[in-house]
């Protein structure tokens, strides 16, 4: 994380005492030198997974930060392809990388878009949502959809329980809800706040048709489940 090209430790710590929007404009510039950003192999595997599952027109990014699944958009869409964040600074990198995407500022929560994409995708954006703002954002990704529209997103295996990866992220939450209990203004970034059961019940509460396709490319854990799978949530 502290690269040379990457944020350093003080920049860090103001971007998490920050809301989260002044957060991801400061760390903007850094972004894409430090582990937040979805990497190249899991953006690459689920292009690959959504070759098979469409053709696909237009394509919406939802919290496109940086803009890199953008590039996933492109691989599968043949028309327009759009990224909606509401990070003036991310979205200024975005421009940068992509000049020919249509880039809007907004909130996820109130997207601006009547029903004109056949492809929603989004990338390491939902630690952001607490479990009520979810069914907010699903219903908005519903309404922006095509009839036959398809919401995916890449959903990880959860860590062995005891694992080192399971005592990080649950560290990692336990403090964020202490600082945000004694500090404002909040932000909003939990990493054990989005299970498989509960999304597939808000997706479907949304109006969505819910399936699950394994990143065959990521491989399978010791007990033959994938280690990623593709959420694909259709609209009727």
């Amino acid at each position: 994380m502290f690269t040379p090209q990457g944020p350093s430790l003080r920049e860090l710590t103001v971007q998490a005492l920050s809301s989260v929007e002044h957060g991801y404009d400061l760390l903007a510039d850094k972004f894409d030198a430090t582990p937040f950003r979805t990497s190249d192999r899991l953006l690459t595997a689920v292009g690959r997974t959504l070759e098979t599952l469409g053709p696909f027109d237009t394509g919406l990014d939802v919290c496109c930060g940086t803009g890199a699944g953008l590039d996933v958009l492109r691989s599968v869409c043949a028309g327009r392809i759009t990224g909606v964040d509401f990070s003036t600074g991310m979205l200024t990198r975005a421009r940068e990388a992509h000049p020919t995407a249509d880039l809007v500022r907004a909130d996820a929560l109130a997207l601006p878009f009547g029903p004109v994409f056949d492809l929603a995708v989004s990338f390491g954006a939902f630690g952001h949502f607490l479990p009520a703002a979810q069914r907010t954002l699903f219903a908005q990704v519903h309404a922006s959809l095509r009839p036959g529209g398809t919401f995916a997103f890449p959903l990880p295996a959860p860590p062995p329980v005891g694992s080192r990866l399971y005592w990080i992220l649950w560290g990692f939450d336990a403090a964020m809800r202490v600082r945000n209990t004694v500090w404002r203004p909040p932000f909003v970034m939990y990493y054990r706040t989005f299970r498989l059961p509960d999304v597939r019940a808000r997706l479907e509460e949304a109006g969505f048709h819910v399936s699950l396709t394994p990143v065959e490319t990521l491989g399978r854990r010791d007990d033959g489940s994938p280690h990623c799978r593709l959420v694909v949530a259709r609209k009727g």
